[in-house]
């Protein structure tokens, strides 16, 4: 028999289920000039000696810097310098956010050192030829965090020194918010999830009308603006790439109480039932003899919440609880080429082909992307679905052990080990009240309590849920929480307590 999925199983508990894209990565390279020979080949168009190559970086660098300076000024803001590692961005940007709102428009500008892509001039003694080979520096890059109109939070990450590769960054959630906006829907959200969604059937259709051609318009107009050097490569556009990716299914759960013990069974078994075989499964693979890549479980504990990471080469599915009221299952990609998919393969010298091949990185990609990693989301919650699940047990042994305090009528929580509540549930537990339930006076003739006290115990014990009234009668009769707890209390204290505190002397 199949287990019942967990949005069935909490349907009652759960505002809904989203899925969008998270975190979106991309990166820019000017087509020609991105790759040593390419740029070689460039310096030889141009009449321009190899070994002057930085005469021809250094002007390019002081444009950058005169128009993120140019920019800065317009929107009367200063560029802040960051030279210690431990410094989160995000930390300032979110603090100039906290006094200037959400309007649109240019945020924040940070530079910092860092490392960068690079070109160093090669003479070959063999044969003499001159030319450029790929290399690496340090170079002082530039984040442009704005609001855009369209994507929300966004930053652009400009580096001073050739070949200019550019980093886009992006958040699914950010954008799904400004269409909310934009269409008036009423939603609640905390950091990248959101907790309540008015309408949330128009969201997910929002959430998957994610365009790539508004995302490519938005890339250009902000790359030309920010990093005005593609003109001088004879280049009117960026490639763009898709670096990392992240798509989530979000089950909005309406407490805390029901989200806490849930994610605290599965996340313990999680770690350990998903064995290789399945991690892979996951994401769409198998194991086979051939297989090079590193792939495992590992549990974290992060700000926001608990995390559960299974993965397998550049690819990986986690599960974590953001603020203990989102349940997040998200799958990851670091290089898209890791899922194939089935597309239009060109052959050199020969006709096009459709065939199953490694998914491309273009941008385009992305909406091809969100089904592949919508399948991972939903293999790894119909897992979830599948281990025990204790949760609904600790909700109901708290609600009979803790007391109600606060609500009227306030009552004391059951305790198992008292000698006059083990009687008194005991008592309920005999086989002649199976069929018929009791009456007060059945009870008072077989315990030693007057008519007043058992009329509260009785009070207590229906506050509490462990017996229910038969209607129009004064007859009651034990719940099926009720025969459940004192079974389980007696059986532990009959075979277990007992005999360990005997074996004690």
């Amino acid at each position: 028999m199949a287990a019942t999925a967990l949005t069935d199983r909490y349907a009652a508990n759960l505002h809904g289920v989203l899925s969008c894209y998270d975190r979106i990565i991309v990166t820019g390279t000017l087509p020609g000039a991105c790759y040593a020979g390419g740029m070689t080949s460039f310096l030889y168009s141009r009449g321009i000696r190899i070994f002057d190559y930085p005469r021809l970086a250094e002007p390019l660098r002081d444009r950058i810097r005169e128009r993120a300076q140019q920019v800065c000024a317009d929107a009367s803001i200063e560029i802040e310098h960051v030279n210690k590692s431990h410094i989160r961005k995000e930390d300032l940007v979110a603090r100039v956010l906290a006094r200037r709102g959400d309007t649109p428009g240019l945020v924040h500008v940070i530079s910092a050192m860092a490392a960068c892509a690079s070109y160093k001039p090669w003479l070959d003694k063999s044969n003499g030829h001159v030319y450029l080979r790929p290399d690496s520096d340090k170079c002082l890059h530039y984040y442009f965090y704005f609001i855009d109109q369209g994507f929300g939070l966004c930053y652009l990450r400009v580096p001073t020194w050739a070949p200019f590769p550019l980093q886009f960054y992006c958040n699914g959630h950010s954008a799904l918010a400004r269409s909310l906006q934009r269409e008036g829907i009423d939603f609640v959200q905390e950091d990248n999830a959101f907790l309540r969604i008015a309408d949330l059937a128009r969201a997910q259709a929002l959430a998957d009308a994610f365009n790539p051609e508004q995302l490519h318009r938005c890339l250009t107009r902000y790359a030309h603006w920010l990093c005005p050097v593609a003109e001088v490569f004879a280049q009117n556009d960026w490639h763009w790439s898709i670096r990392q990716a992240e798509y989530s299914t979000d089950l909005m759960f309406r407490s805390q109480h029901i989200l806490r013990p849930l994610y605290d069974a599965i996340s313990r078994q999680a770690v350990l039932a998903a064995d290789a075989p399945r991690v892979a499964g996951f994401l769409g693979k198998k194991i086979t003899p051939s297989l090079a890549q590193e792939l495992g479980s590992r549990p974290s504990t992060r700000i926001e919440g608990r995390c559960i990471k299974h993965y397998m080469g550049a690819a990986g599915v986690k599960a974590y609880d953001k603020f203990s009221r989102v349940l997040r299952v998200e799958t990851t990609v670091n290089d898209v080429s890791f899922f194939k998919h089935h597309r239009r393969v060109e052959h050199k010298g020969a006709p096009a082909t459709r065939e199953l091949a490694p998914l491309k990185k273009s941008i385009y990609s992305l909406i091809d992307l969100r089904e592949i990693l919508l399948g991972c989301n939903q293999r790894y919650l119909a897992f979830l679905s599948s281990l025990d699940d204790p949760s609904a047990g600790e909700c109901d042994l708290q609600r009979l052990s803790q007391p109600r305090v606060g609500t009227p009528p306030s009552v004391k929580g059951l305790n198992f080990f008292n000698a006059t509540d083990r009687q008194l549930l005991c008592t309920l537990q005999h086989g002649e009240f199976n069929i018929h339930g009791w009456r007060r006076a059945d009870l008072v003739a077989r315990l030693p309590m007057p008519p007043s006290a058992m009329s509260r115990q009785l009070r207590r014990l229906h506050t509490l849920g462990v017996i229910k009234k038969v209607t129009h009668t004064y007859r009651y009769y034990l719940t099926r929480l009720g025969r459940a707890a004192i079974a389980a209390a007696c059986s532990l204290t009959r075979f277990s307590i007992v005999p360990a505190m005997a074996a004690a002397h």
